[in-house]
């Protein structure tokens, strides 16, 4: 079994690539966060083995900064696992008294949780569909908050005219 460990951020995704002997395949190495990085990850990943069905990736929950990368290792076909950073945090530290915290330590953590099977979830099509309509509900959300904001703008608006056109009309 291969195990993937990534760490998401913004602009790059710092990986790590192990297997279940503990023997690293790819030390801890960065890709750009766009397609080109996404296929140097699929070749390094293709080249150790071709079935897919043997290899683990996991990604670390950062927002929309994995959705990208997420997408396309789950087109490729290949089992990943969403990871809480704050359950990568506390497993590495559970892994040592240092208080070690890179982007590449992170890569190694997350592959040593896929090979450890601490109580992960392979993200699936109806995880997709709940993070669909989670999005969608804080978009509705957002909107009648906007909505509820003009109508108020809307309110104080006229009242402040009406109060103008009276304080005209008593001038005169």
């Amino acid at each position: 079994m291969i195990f993937v460990g990534i760490d998401v951020v913004k602009n790059k995704h710092d990986c790590f690539i192990t297997n279940t002997n503990g023997e690293i395949l790819f030390n801890s190495f960065t890709i750009t966060s766009n397609l080109d990085g996404f296929n140097g990850l699929y070749r390094k990943i293709t080249s150790i083995t071709e079935n897919i069905t043997n290899v683990k990736v996991g990604l670390e929950a950062t927002e929309h900064y994995s959705y990208n990368l997420f997408g396309y290792l789950f087109d490729k076909g290949f089992p990943t696992y969403i990871i809480n950073p704050l359950h990568t945090n506390l497993y590495r530290k559970s892994l040592s008294l240092r208080q070690t915290k890179t982007d590449k330590v992170d890569a190694c953590t997350i592959a040593s949780m896929l090979m450890s099977d601490v109580n992960l979830k392979f993200y699936s099509d109806t995880s997709y569909h709940n993070e669909e309509l989670k999005s969608l509900t804080r978009y509705r959300f957002n909107k009648v908050k906007e909505c509820s904001t003009l109508k108020v703008s809307i309110f104080l608006f006229a009242s402040f005219s009406l109060n103008l056109k009276n304080l005209f009309r008593l001038s005169i």
